[in-house]
């Protein structure tokens, strides 16, 4: 009898161990289970924008102080379409290049004009016509380049208007006074000093002319001649192809399921217009 108990005793006891075994192994997959959980989640892509909060329509300090814009706007769709985190990042626009280089951004999403870039950047495929125009001021006796000539004239440090300036246009901008174009770190301050006499016209991109005419109504008005014509892209770090065309198809999904039309009426009293959107057309 006491054989029989010694012997229940211990099959009761090798329950109980094989029991707490079984407990820490499933404790132990729940543990891994969430470990992998936490990996995914940190392995989740984040999409960190640099832009120039200077910059409407494209990015700009909303009425709200919060930053937005239609550049913003659309990169924000393009991670919300793909899962992604979205990370706005001003940034000194002359020091674009070493944030994408160090990592700090991986992208320049803020009107960036992609022509004459391509050797710098991995672009996106174009999605926005655009234009280098000249604005002056309302009742200016400049009506044309020739009229320029002797005249004050600005654009933003390195600039897609600078560039042309200083490239294809470079003729018409050694007609300015001092033989170049005066540049300064923002639009917005090039319009302030415009407006107060201190410059004669303003180079720049043809969405800022459009936000400025719309913004101040017979304030300025733009040279029928563009200066030159080009297109807005996003730009990577020079080899990231995977990540720009993923921006590229969904781009597309975007145009295609009406989101892209709404954020072009959204912004259209800024002077955007669907009219110049060119991906997928």
């Amino acid at each position: 009898m006491k054989k029989k108990l010694l012997g229940l005793v211990a099959c009761a006891a090798t329950l109980a161990l094989s029991g707490a075994l079984l407990a820490g192994c499933a404790g132990s997959g729940s543990n891994d289970e969430a470990a992998d959980n936490n990996a995914a989640s940190t392995d989740k892509t984040t999409l960190t924008v640099g832009f120039d909060q200077s910059y409407p329509p494209y990015g700009f300090v909303g009425d709200d102080g919060k930053y937005t814009g239609f550049d913003l706007d659309l990169a924000q769709a393009v991670c919300d379409k793909n899962g992604w985190s979205f990370e706005a990042t001003p940034i000194d626009w002359d020091a674009k290049d070493a944030l994408l280089s160090q990592g700090n951004i991986n992208c320049i999403w803020n009107g960036f004009t992609m022509e004459g870039r391509e050797d710098g950047y991995t672009f996106s495929d174009p999605y926005m016509l655009n234009e280098q125009v000249v604005v002056v001021k309302a009742g200016s006796d400049i009506s044309d380049f020739a009229g320029l000539s002797g005249k004050t004239v600005m654009t933003q440090v390195d600039s897609a208007a600078l560039d042309v300036l200083e490239g294809d246009q470079a003729e018409v901008a050694a007609t300015f006074k001092g033989g170049a174009a005066q540049t300064i770190g923002d639009y917005n301050n090039a319009f302030m000093q415009l407006d107060s006499g201190m410059i004669d016209a303003v180079a720049c991109d043809l969405s800022i002319a459009q936000y400025q005419i719309s913004a101040n109504p017979g304030k300025y008005v733009q040279l029928e001649t563009p200066l030159s014509t080009e297109h807005y892209a996003v730009g990577f770090k020079k080899g990231n192809t995977e990540l720009a065309n993923q921006v590229t198809e969904t781009l597309k999904q975007l145009d295609a399921d009406g989101t892209v039309k709404k954020l072009c009426e959204k912004y259209a009293s800024y002077g955007i217009s669907y009219d110049n959107w060119v991906l997928g057309k």
